[in-house]
């Protein structure tokens, strides 16, 4: 049963990044980019974690929480030099 879970999760990860990964490439405004590069990293984030759970592997955990951290402080510096037009004050 966790072998099929596994399998459909992989599935439906892969398809929501090639969606996600659509919409970063033809986006219409900067911020559906944006919304799109911030999805993209959190499903990353997952497919790492079922990776880890596939393979029954601590190192892949790891290796999420390090992405998800780079990808929460990315978000906010690109978001910021986006609204006011620079990172630093």
């Amino acid at each position: 049963m966790l072998n099929w879970a596994v399998a459909l999760a992989f599935t439906l990860l892969g398809a929501a990044l090639v969606l996600y990964s659509w919409r970063l490439l033809y986006g219409p405004t900067l911020p559906d980019r944006i919304v799109a590069l911030d999805t993209l990293y959190l499903n990353a984030v997952a497919l790492l974690v079922l990776i880890g759970i596939h393979f029954d592997s601590t190192l892949y955990f790891e290796v999420a929480l390090f992405i998800a951290l780079l990808g929460f402080i990315s978000t906010v510096a690109l978001c910021r030099f986006v609204s006011r037009g620079r990172l630093f004050e």
